[in-house]
């Protein structure tokens, strides 16, 4: 029983963090269409519970009931496989997230590189979906959505590197406690920003949900799927900007540190500003041309990432020689 206890306690710690996720992206879609609603002169859902906040428990149980049938001539293997590879790998990536002092699934020594792993892998279920659909409009979804992971991964990962850098670890918890002082964010503007635009890519968000555009591509690579598997990829898409709200809190923003409060409610206070960061992102911003989309990420986000990360090394080289 003993030898058990760790496994027992580690799914138990699992089951919560994934229920309390499922909980938190439910939230979300109902804050995303009520502060839309407001900027837009519009009424979001105000039917359902106290100001539609059940509109999102409406919907789960609505979407549990319809039909769900591939289409004629689909994989019907991959068509199944697709949805849950665009939720589970985007959950398994919070294993690493810390919420407090030793408040976290699993403590790795390359816990950023694992975070950073399970968001990369989202662009297997958009590509699978896209192949298994026999659906043109959802092959050329998944076409750009490859395009576009493949640009913009080019520089999500560098633009950490300078943190790594000041730190010399790849362990969020180590992160965090490196910037007591001062956040990242004043030593790494410019990384902040990089890495904020490229988790938006990541996430397959408005401006940058050109593989699903509806004004050229029906639904994309969402075009052949109906009830809860069109949920799961809007579930790991809305988780998807909590993990990134997450890992730029925790690299930037001081993760959980702050005054007076508890730790968790720090850091919960800190994603839920940058996830309303980004719904009003949403509301803001049209979407680009595809081509402009690509070459802002080729031109000029890749050369900036790397010249801050030559600037921060070379002054991290200076001050360890001064």
């Amino acid at each position: 029983m003993n030898s058990a206890w760790p496994i027992l306690s580690v799914a138990g710690d699992s089951t919560l963090l994934v229920a309390g996720l499922l909980v938190a992206a439910g939230v979300f879609t109902w804050v995303e269409r009520r502060v839309l609603g407001f900027l837009q002169e519009r009424l979001g859902p105000n039917r359902v519970g106290p100001f539609g906040f059940l509109q999102w428990v409406a919907d789960t149980l609505k979407l549990l009931t319809k039909e769900d049938a591939p289409p004629e001539g689909a994989d019907r293997l991959l068509f199944r496989l697709a949805p849950a590879l665009a939720t589970l790998p985007v959950l398994a990536g919070f294993s690493v997230v810390t919420f407090g002092p030793h408040l976290q699934i699993a403590s790795l020594d390359v816990g950023l590189l694992f975070a950073l792993g399970m968001l990369a892998l989202s662009v297997y279920a958009l590509m699978l979906a896209a192949w298994a659909s026999h659906n043109r409009y959802a092959m050329l979804g998944g076409l750009r959505a490859a395009a576009q992971l493949l640009a913009y991964e080019s520089f999500l990962g560098l633009s950490l590197m300078g943190v790594v850098v000041r730190t010399g670890s790849f362990d969020l918890s180590a992160i965090v406690e490196a910037q007591r002082h001062l956040w990242f964010v004043v030593y790494q503007p410019v990384g902040a920003i990089l890495f904020v635009i490229a988790g938006v890519a990541a996430a397959h968000r408005l401006p940058f949900d050109l593989q699903e555009s509806e004004s050229d591509l029906v639904a994309g690579f969402m075009t052949e799927f109906s009830g809860m598997s069109f949920a799961l990829f809007f579930l790991g898409e809305y988780v998807a900007i909590l993990l990134i709200s997450a890992l730029a809190t925790t690299l930037f923003l001081g993760g959980w540190l702050g005054p007076w409060l508890p730790a968790p409610v720090w850091f919960g206070l800190k994603v839920g500003a940058l996830a309303l960061f980004f719904i009003l992102l949403r509301a803001a911003l049209p979407r680009p041309r595809y081509d402009q989309l690509i070459t802002f990420a080729w031109k000029y986000a890749l050369p900036s990432a790397l010249l801050n990360l030559l600037v921060t090394a070379w002054l991290q080289i200076m001050s360890a020689t001064a």
